[in-house]
């Protein structure tokens, strides 16, 4: 009789445990997924406020107007991959998608924002071409972007410059408020509540190059001085030497006007890739009833 009592007070004693043991291992998960509701809860539930300060610059959202002017600007389309820089809550990104087609992403360093930016692509129905990544715009790469959007501060602008103008000529890059310093943008962009500015990054032309198709007679040497989109030079034919007309930068295609050895106005289009360039030379310019077949234009740059 007295073993088999010890035999019960042991096994309930060793139920108690059990019960006990499990008792708290249900409440700690229980604690546990209460916490983590709530942090779902709290992120879904995040709105920024105007003015917040981030890593580097306030939060402050660019007016929809803005927006859509400067991805008109840009001839943003579904052939583009737009970049927004400090995304915010995705506005940008969502209207380049959504409006014009593209595919777009943003980089934004506050992880409450870059959820939050997702969160409003995917109630816009863009998710799938919208993607928000959580990091620093010094650190991501976005070098294969077609578009580049900002809103930050002209210091920034300017730590930022020589990676912008390192990418593919032709790219194109908007600003809200704030200007690229002594680069000067191609157009001025303003509405009623905002100003932004618009550039295309230029192909590198400075420096002299050798031409074949412009004379007959041999080659001509082109000599082209550079700052940013602005050039100028001079066209050195059959051994005269001439300043460049009209010369202008368009991302990758360079055109100018020169005098040939007739006395005729042509003009030149051509399109620059590293050393290389290759287009053609048409004219007499503006004397339709002259024209002939344009003519191929090569060069090469040493």
């Amino acid at each position: 009789m007295h073993s088999e009592i010890m035999i019960y007070f042991y096994k309930n004693s060793h139920l108690c445990r059990l019960l006990r043991a499990l008792r708290l291992s249900l409440c700690l998960g229980l604690a546990i997924a209460g916490l983590q509701a709530c942090s779902v809860l709290q992120t879904e539930t995040y709105a920024p406020k105007r003015g917040q300060m981030g890593k580097d610059v306030m939060w402050l959202p660019t007016s929809d107007d803005l927006v859509f002017k400067l991805l008109e600007a840009a001839e943003v389309g579904p052939n583009d991959e737009l970049v927004d820089l400090g995304a915010g809550d995705g506005k940008i990104p969502i209207a380049a998608a959504r409006q014009f087609g593209a595919k777009a992403w943003g980089i934004e360093y506050n992880k409450d924002l870059a959820a939050l930016a997702q969160r409003n692509a995917q109630r816009a129905g863009v998710g799938d071409r919208v993607r928000i990544v959580h990091g620093d715009i010094f650190q991501e790469d976005f070098s294969k972007a077609t578009v580049v959007t900002m809103y930050l501060l002209e210091e920034l602008n300017a730590q930022l410059r020589p990676s912008i103008l390192a990418m593919k000529p032709g790219t194109r890059v908007l600003s809200n408020t704030f200007s690229m310093g002594d680069w000067e943008p191609d157009q001025v962009i303003r509405v009623s509540n905002g100003t932004g500015y618009f550039w295309t990054v230029p192909a590198n032309v400075a420096g002299l190059w050798t031409l074949s198709g412009l004379d007959e007679k041999g080659t001509a040497t082109l000599k082209i001085d550079q700052s940013f989109q602005r050039i100028g030079g001079t066209l050195t034919l059959q051994g005269k030497t001439q300043n460049l007309l009209g010369a202008r930068m368009e991302g990758a295609a360079l055109h100018f006007s020169f005098i040939n050895a007739d006395g005729l106005l042509k003009a030149v289009k051509v399109f620059v890739n590293g050393h290389m360039l290759t287009g053609e030379v048409i004219g007499p310019y503006g004397m339709v009833e002259m024209q002939v077949a344009p003519v191929r234009l090569e060069g090469r740059r040493p």
